[in-house]
């Protein structure tokens, strides 16, 4: 029974959970710019008053801003239309929707080599997709499946996992960082304004769940690849 659910876990649980972490790892670097505009981000300020009247925010209407990775997006209103900057590994983010052209609500990018990297350990993660998957189906491949046999192929694939998982997570840990300060600052200087600041609350979004999840998963596939366990029935 052990051997049957590693042989289930190594030959269609992994590649799937892999397919699933780069779909996840793709929504979280493209939104909200090129796709998902207000549905998924790193960081949204939102129409609230609760940071000066906890308890009554409901039914406010105002300006939101969704950021990411590779640019930001907004509305001046909530049923308003969603405007998004053009897509760049070095994003200014457009805060004009903010009260006062965003002046005193300063939210910045985190530095261009940021998205880079993303990028970067994307790529890993769709390079070793594929060879963790012929590797693992090589027993069906008949004759071409003699160089996926050889152990330098699969340790490659192994190693291209395993840094795809190290540059990402890092990377991911960092922006969060990032913008959990920025949150807090952000916060702060409504806060500080008291009763005539604008209604508006900054929070970390969905998009870093979303990583977290793919991480989660791209953990199991590259745990299999490490303990070599993805060999041939």
């Amino acid at each position: 029974m052990i051997a049957g659910l590693s042989k289930a876990i190594t030959l269609y649980l992994s590649p799937v959970l892999m397919l699933t972490t780069i779909f996840l790892s793709l929504f979280a670097y493209l939104a909200p710019v090129l796709m998902l505009h207000d549905r998924v981000a790193l960081l949204t300020v939102t129409p609230s008053v609760e940071l000066v009247q906890p308890g009554s925010s409901n039914g406010i209407d105002g300006p939101s801003l969704f950021l990411g990775p590779l640019g930001s997006c907004s509305r001046t209103r909530n049923a308003g239309s969603v405007n998004c900057t053009a897509p760049t590994i070095s994003p200014t983010y457009d805060l004009s929707a903010l009260p006062g052209q965003g002046s005193n609500l300063s939210l910045t990018a985190p530095t261009p080599s940021t998205p880079a990297f993303m990028a970067i350990a994307i790529s890993f993660s769709i390079i070793f997709f594929i060879s963790f998957t012929l590797i693992s189906f090589r027993h069906k491949m008949g004759k071409s499946s003699a160089i996926f046999e050889k152990p330098l192929v699969q340790r490659l694939s192994a190693w291209v996992g395993f840094f795809g998982f190290f540059i990402g997570i890092t990377t991911f840990l960092v922006v969060r960082m990032w913008f959990g300060k920025a949150v807090d600052d952000f916060n702060a200087s409504i806060e500080a304004q008291g009763q005539q600041a604008p209604h508006l609350i900054a929070s970390t979004g969905n998009g870093f769940t979303m990583v977290w999840v793919a991480y989660a998963f791209y953990a199991v596939p590259l745990i299999v690849s490490l303990s070599k366990l993805n060999i041939a029935p």
